[in-house]
């Protein structure tokens, strides 16, 4: 069963720079495909998660925090519905935090941040190591996406809704063939 690797904080602003591409390369042993700039990788075959986990560690270029998912719980994103069957208003990005280690996310959801009627940031759904949520495009949004990590009791690392479907897209084509 593959894994996805989200590595938190990378090619931000010019901080912690390095080529997902490169570094899949490197890794192509684990059957390791780079998604996009932000350090998010399919590993079609991971065989020891250990292993594997502590191989990417050595082969970035500094220390990160990274998230590791299953490829069942991946899957089971897309038929959770978290945003419902409406569509994203205009201006609106819908998004998805996973956390380094699952944390208070049941308990948490629905939250919009700073507030109810004017909100940046909003919680829609939280489900294990998955917070679900929408954002507007705006200065303040990068700060309050950080305040996710001590909301929900983990380092949650963000990826666009757009990121994980293409995610699921490459584990339905390794499927099929």
């Amino acid at each position: 069963m593959a894994l996805i690797a989200f590595i938190r904080g990378v090619n931000v602003g010019g901080h912690r720079r390095f080529r997902p591409s490169l570094l899949a390369k490197e890794l192509k042993a684990y059957g390791v495909v780079s998604i996009g700039a932000a350090g998010t990788f399919v590993v079609r075959q991971p065989g020891s998660r250990a292993r594997f986990l502590a191989e990417l560690r050595r082969r970035l270029p500094f220390d990160a925090e990274i998230a590791l998912c299953d490829e069942g719980d991946v899957r089971g994103l897309e038929a959770a519905h978290p945003f419902g069957s409406r569509a994203a208003q205009p201006g609106v990005v819908r998004f998805v935090s996973v956390l380094t280690k699952p944390g208070l996310a049941g308990a948490v959801a629905p939250v919009w941040i700073p507030s109810k009627t004017n909100w940046l940031l909003r919680v829609v759904a939280a489900d294990g190591q998955f917070v679900f949520g929408e954002y507007r495009r705006h200065m303040k949004t990068i700060g309050y996406l950080g305040k996710l990590d001590s909301l929900f009791g983990a380092p949650a690392t963000t990826r666009n809704w757009n990121t994980v479907q293409q995610v699921l897209t490459i584990l339905k084509e390794a499927e099929a063939r």
